[in-house]
């Protein structure tokens, strides 16, 4: 099943983007499924990291449609580059595809492949040994990573890779809920650099967009 999430720029896209008269145009443009991540107040007091000059604002994923009439729907709410990825579901997050707000936190992480790795070894270090790595280290209930195959709308920022991770809200302000150590110090700073070491292998303590945000998932058919 082919998937293009788009990285969007523009003013009030949490309202925006989860507009009904813009899903119906997306519907038009041949959107069946659509997801919007948009930041919140429930997770503004998360950790944000900003590579890019001008912070991406929010995302729209959809799924086996063409991405050249979506992008130009999108294009009348802000800046949008768009990218054809492979999906690969690690941890299924809950879904209920009926617009309410999915519960917790919901990260999506921005990778850059390090000039020092070719792509084959940057893809096995990620999907071979970093992917135990985050699920076993954090209180994750939902992964999900996406691979750039291909940008599809021009001058589109570099970008390799896509990760959505789903955290419990309480995760947005206590370390100890974000990477499930319940409390204990000690395990919390073991999880947490075994972590750091796993995400320096690939280059992800580097040229990372982390953008916290609320998911939403709308059936458009």
């Amino acid at each position: 099943m082919s998937k293009v999430i788009f990285a969007l720029w523009g003013d009030e896209l949490p309202t925006r983007l989860r507009d009904g008269v813009l899903h119906e145009r997306l519907a038009a443009a041949g959107v069946r499924r659509l997801q919007v991540n948009v930041p919140d107040e429930l997770v503004e007091a998360a950790m944000r990291i900003d590579h890019l000059a001008d912070p991406i604002g929010g995302f729209v994923s959809v799924w086996d449609t063409d991405p050249g009439p979506v992008a130009a729907v999108l294009a009348d709410v802000g800046r949008v580059a768009g990218y054809a990825v492979d999906e690969r579901r690690r941890l299924d997050p809950p879904e209920h595809w009926d617009g309410r707000r999915a519960d917790g936190l919901a990260n999506m992480a921005v990778l850059r492949r390090p000039a020092e790795l070719d792509r084959a070894e940057w893809l096995r270090r990620w999907m071979t040994e970093h992917t135990a790595v985050g699920i076993r280290t954090q209180a994750t209930f939902g992964y999900v990573q996406n691979i750039v195959e291909r940008p599809v709308t021009e001058s589109a920022p570099v970008v390799d890779g896509i990760v959505e991770e789903h955290f419990p809200i309480e995760a947005v302000t206590d370390m100890h809920a974000f990477y499930g150590s319940g409390g204990d110090d000690a395990d919390l700073g073991r999880r947490v650099g075994v972590l750091m070491e796993s995400v320096g292998r690939i280059g992800a303590d580097r040229d990372l967009d982390l953008v916290p945000t609320a998911r939403y998932l709308y059936d458009l058919s």
